[in-house]
């Protein structure tokens, strides 16, 4: 089994490092998208933080990763397993299931397992990726590439939170909730608005421009490849650091506070820069919520909002061809007026 690169090793990118850790906190804050250039560590992002996960308690023998608890009187039955409901729990790491670009339909969302079919004569469905997804996370790189029917399939099941499927005499519905991070290079192709809009937050990376730190992204990748097990035990404490602090988090996420005045705030910071439509200010709220969490502070503040809006907000202004600035520097200038006035 390969070994990942350790999560709290990867060098500066800390806004795209706390986007992930918020929506591990809270997956209702509608999943990352991490716009840059090749090479800044977007994968190797992703996939350390699969690594840093805590497990999760699904119904042993389910493929659609049941919750023992709240989802077991919802289960399809169509995994093979005795009802969940009566399954007994088990753990499992949470799943983080790469969706390749080259990904058949069939593949995704899941298919008649043609096998039994042929052997059997039975007609069993065979989970997608979709269903191995449930409560975890999707990725998907480059999805700016991804196919157009594919996109609206991921759009479909990302405003539903269950996957539908109609074929081959089959019937199933079974949730498909999950994470949804995306990864991409703008100069290979513009992502579909309506699937951007599915992305709670939205984060920039860039090539480190600081000499110290392009020698410090060599010397830990070198020593990670000369020695993967000795450097994953070197960063173990502080990866174990982050996995308990997404823990406290999560435990502490329902009794944060958020005062009327901080939801003005965000509405009138929203309302101020002309964002469509009210993801805006959900999303605010909640990333916030998640980031005081993590803080383990007890009320949302401004310093949180302040942090948090430029990655909510900056794929949700409508492009404005008189102002060359960039939309992060319109919601900088939104902030300031808004908090320093």
């Amino acid at each position: 089994m390969p070994v990942t690169y350790p999560f709290s090793a990867i060098v500066g990118q800390a806004e795209m490092k706390l986007a992930l850790l918020l929506a591990a906190t809270d997956p209702a804050i509608g999943g990352v998208m991490i716009f840059g250039d090749r090479g800044t560590g977007k994968s190797t992002a992703v996939r350390a933080l699969a690594a840093l996960l805590p497990p999760i308690s699904v119904a042993k023998g389910c493929a659609y990763h049941c919750d023992p608890v709240s989802e077991a009187g919802g289960c399809t039955g169509n995994c093979g397993a005795v009802r969940c409901a009566n399954a007994g729990a088990a753990w499992i790491s949470t799943p983080v299931v790469d969706l390749p670009l080259g990904a058949t339909e069939d593949r995704v969302v899941g298919a008649l397992d043609l096998e039994l079919a042929l052997t059997r004569g039975e007609k069993r469905f065979e989970p997608g990726l979709l269903a191995r997804a449930h409560r975890g996370f999707l990725y998907i790189d480059e999805v700016n590439l991804l196919e157009d029917h594919l996109v609206d399939l991921l759009l479909d099941v990302a405003a539903s939170g269950e996957n539908v499927v109609e074929r081959e005499g089959l019937s199933v519905r079974h949730p498909a909730r999950f994470v949804l991070v995306g990864s991409g290079n703008p100069e290979e192709g513009e992502l579909r608005p309506q699937l951007l809009d599915r992305f709670g937050l939205s984060v920039e990376v860039a090539t480190p421009s600081l000499l110290a730190d392009r020698v410090d992204v060599m010397r830990r990748r070198d020593a990670f490849d000369r020695n993967p097990a000795a450097f994953v035990a070197d960063w173990a404490a502080a990866d174990t650091e982050i996995r308990d602090q997404i823990v406290a988090a999560r435990a502490s996420l329902a009794t944060v506070q958020v005062t009327d005045g901080a939801m003005e705030a965000i509405s009138r910071l929203c309302m101020t820069i002309g964002a469509d439509g009210l993801r805006g200010e959900l999303t605010i709220l909640r990333a916030s919520r998640a980031f005081a969490a993590l803080n383990g502070d007890g009320s949302v503040s401004e310093s949180h909002i302040r942090e948090i809006a430029p990655m909510a907000l900056r794929h949700r202004l409508r492009r404005n061809p008189l102002d060359q600035s960039g939309s992060g520097a319109r919601i900088d200038r939104a902030i300031v007026e808004l908090f320093d006035a």
